[in-house]
């Protein structure tokens, strides 16, 4: 711990719930919504993750940054949560692979940081009462006013996040931009790849990893993207990427979607946000779940097949509103019996609500890829 630790940092809940602890990381003061994340690795992979763009995140496992960071283990070239809540913070990192401590790097990013609060009672708070916003202060601002500050602070709810984390402009992801960071291996090698279309609502690299390694390259377009500059790029696929925020407020992604199912017959395939929106482009609807699905170990499945999955997501599809004739529910969460995945009926389109990229999490779902790549085969 290095000397700034003997000082107070407060986290204070829409609620008025309070919690004193020892700041870490940048000193300052930052709002969003709290919530946590029950995985015992991959803390680099979440704190780059855009889908976590306006949270303060709570990690369950008790302690922080005893593997440090590197280049490698990035999801985005810098951190979007908001704040980061942890029981304890290494003051080293016992790693080959780290190139600087945890602290160091939230600083470098002006991530405030608070630790030393009991993480299982702020938990189990949330499970109770629900997401909600809060605040994480080190600047000696008085809980009274960081409370004042919250009730400014809009809901996540009807938030349109993945215009403020999509890329700017068009780019080229291939087989020579995932030479540094191949982690996993190559699943199939084409002569020609397969010509994929990405939207990028918040798109993490290991998902560009993982379509290049099923033999796709893939051109990244932002998330206002027009149905005539998707198919100026003749793509053999269009895919739907991960983001932060309410998909519901992502019109200009839902109306492509539809576009594209109306005007085209190209294999569709949504991953998280790109799902839920998938999911409203044919009929259904979202809803806020009470503190989301965030962790390493959830069991999805059907008639007797279970996944287990890596999930981040504070929203989910009404299965009551899915079109019947047209969609079917292949698989849900065991935990709840929330919409994990859908696909259409007589299109080969697609959705998995939990992440077959796996970075960090176990590998059950990666075959997703693979039928991506099998429904282009086929039309090819």
């Amino acid at each position: 711990m290095n000397s700034n630790d003997t000082n107070k940092a407060l986290l204070v809940l829409a609620d008025g719930t309070l919690f004193e602890g020892i700041p870490f990381g940048f000193h300052g003061t930052v709002e969003g919504e709290v919530v946590f994340n029950t995985g015992m690795t991959g803390y680099q992979e979440v704190l780059t993750d855009p889908s976590y763009m306006g949270q303060l995140v709570a990690f369950t496992y008790p302690e922080l940054g005893n593997t440090g960071v590197n280049p490698d283990d990035q999801e985005a070239p810098e951190p979007f949560v908001r704040g980061v809540i942890s029981r304890q913070i290494s003051a080293s990192a016992s790693s080959w692979r780290s190139c600087e401590p945890l602290e160091t790097w939230l600083d470098k990013y002006k991530i405030v940081g608070i630790c030393g609060i009991d993480t299982r009672a702020l938990v189990r708070h949330i499970r109770e009462k629900g997401a909600m916003n809060g605040v994480i202060s080190s600047d000696g601002s008085s809980p009274l006013k960081l409370y004042e500050r919250l009730e400014k602070i809009p809901s996540m709810e009807g938030l349109n996040l993945a215009k403020l984390v999509t890329t700017k402009k068009t780019f080229t992801w291939n087989s020579s931009c995932s030479v540094a960071f191949n982690k996993r291996e190559q699943v199939a090698r084409q002569d020609r790849p397969f010509k994929v279309v990405a939207i990028d609502f918040g798109i993490k690299r290991a998902i560009l990893q993982r379509l290049v390694a099923h033999g796709c390259e893939v051109v990244v377009m932002p998330a206002n993207s027009d149905i005539n500059s998707v198919l100026s790029a003749n793509p053999e696929g269009v895919f739907l990427s991960n983001g932060p925020g309410d998909p519901s407020a992502v019109k200009e992604g839902i109306n492509l979607t539809r576009d594209l199912l109306k005007e085209t017959d190209l294999p569709l395939f949504g991953i998280c946000l790109g799902h839920q929106i998938l999911g409203i482009a044919i009929g259904g609807s979202t809803y806020k779940l009470a503190y989301g699905h965030r962790g390493l170990n959830h069991p999805c499945g059907t008639s007797g097949r279970v996944e287990i999955t890596s999930q981040n997501h504070g929203f989910a599809l009404d299965a009551s509103t899915l079109p019947e004739d047209q969609v079917l529910v292949t698989h849900s969460n065991l935990n709840d019996q929330t919409v994990a995945a859908i696909s259409l009926k007589d299109r080969p389109v697609f959705g998995v609500q939990y992440h077959p990229e796996a970075s960090p999490g176990p590998h059950d779902a990666d075959h997703h890829f693979s039928k991506f790549v099998a429904l282009m085969q086929e039309r090819r």
